[in-house]
C-alpha cells in the first residue's frame, strides 16, 4: 500500500511540473486541442457522406454507427492522454540512448515513461467520443439498467488498456531494433478499422483485426453488445480477458526489452 501511494504521489508531482510547462504557452496547448478536435469531426463527416449514398451499412443505421464512433474514441482518447510518451520508445529514446535516465532512477521503469507527461490533445477525442455516445442515447440506444452501464464502463477501460498494450509490445521491440516507430504506425493506424462493424472486411482483415491486433475488441464488438438485443454479455468478458492477457504479454516484452538494452550514447 505504501509503494502505491508513493507512485501515486510522485505521478501527481510530475504531472503537475508538466502542466506548469505545457501552459506556458497557452495558445499553443489550445491550437493543438482544437486541431484534434476537428480532425474527429472530419470522420463523423466522413459517416454522414457515405449514408447521404448507402441508407444503411450491412443492416448498420447511421446512428447505430455514430455509438461505434464514439464508442471507439472514448478508450483510444484515455489511451491517448495517460501513455502517449511510449511513442518516444519507439521513436527516439533508445536509438539516442536517452533512455539510460530511466535506468538510473529507483523507480519503475514504465511508470516513468508515461508519468513523464499528458497529451492534452487526447481531450478532443474523450469530448467527440462523449458527445457522439450521449447523442446516439437520446435517439434510441439504450444502456438499459445498472449492469449495462457498469458493464460499459468496464469495457471502456479494458478497451483503454488494449491500446495500451498494443503501443507498449510494438514500442517495447525498439530495444532489440532500435526504431521501431513505423511499426508501431502501421500497427495502431489499424485502429480506425474498428470504428465500423467488422462485417463490412474481408475474412482476412476480420481475423487481424479481431484475434492478432484485437481493436475489434475496443470498439465494434463490444458495442454490438448495447446496439443488438441477443448479443451475450460474454463478449464483455472476453474483450477483459484479451485486454489482461495482451498487457502480460506487451509487460513481459518491455521488461525483457529494459535488460537486453545498450546505451546508444551521444
Amino acid at each position: 500500500m505504501n509503494t502505491w501511494k508513493r507512485y501515486l504521489r510522485l505521478y501527481r508531482i510530475l504531472i503537475t511540473q508538466f502542466l506548469k510547462t505545457i501552459m506556458q504557452s497557452k495558445v499553443d496547448f489550445l491550437m493543438g486541442l482544437l486541431g484534434f478536435f476537428f480532425n474527429q469531426i472530419l470522420g463523423i463527416a466522413f459517416l454522414y457522406l457515405v449514408f447521404e449514398q448507402i441508407p444503411s451499412l450491412q443492416g448498420w443505421t447511421l446512428d447505430q454507427l455514430i455509438f461505434i464512433y464514439g464508442f471507439a474514441q472514448i478508450p483510444r482518447g484515455i489511451d491517448h492522454l495517460f501513455t502517449d510518451n511510449i511513442w518516444l520508445v519507439a521513436w527516439r529514446l533508445v536509438i539516442n540512448g536517452d533512455f539510460d535516465r530511466y535506468m538510473l532512477r529507483p523507480m519503475n521503469i514504465f511508470f516513468q515513461v508515461i508519468a513523464e507527461k499528458l497529451q492534452p490533445d487526447a481531450l478532443g477525442e474523450l469530448l467527440v467520443g462523449t458527445i457522439l455516445v450521449v447523442s446516439s442515447l437520446s435517439k434510441g440506444i439504450v444502456i438499459t439498467d445498472a449492469l449495462h452501464a457498469a458493464l460499459f464502463v468496464v469495457s471502456i477501460f479494458a478497451g483503454a488498456v488494449i491500446y495500451t498494450s498494443i503501443k507498449l509490445f510494438f514500442a517495447a521491440l525498439a530495444f532489440w531494433i532500435k526504431i521501431s516507430g513505423p511499426f508501431l504506425q502501421v500497427a495502431y493506424e489499424m485502429a480506425d478499422f474498428a470504428k465500423y462493424p467488422t462485417e463490412i472486411y474481408a475474412k482476412g482483415i476480420r481475423f487481424l483485426i479481431t484475434w492478432v491486433i484485437p481493436f475489434a475488441f475496443v470498439a465494434y464488438l463490444p458495442a454490438s453488445f448495447f446496439l443488438k438485443t441477443g448479443t451475450s454479455a460474454w463478449v464483455i468478458g472476453v474483450e477483459c480477458g484479451i485486454a489482461v492477457v495482451f498487457w502480460c504479454i506487451a509487460y513481459a516484452v518491455f521488461n525483457r526489452g529494459t535488460h537486453v538494452y545498450e546505451s546508444a550514447g551521444n
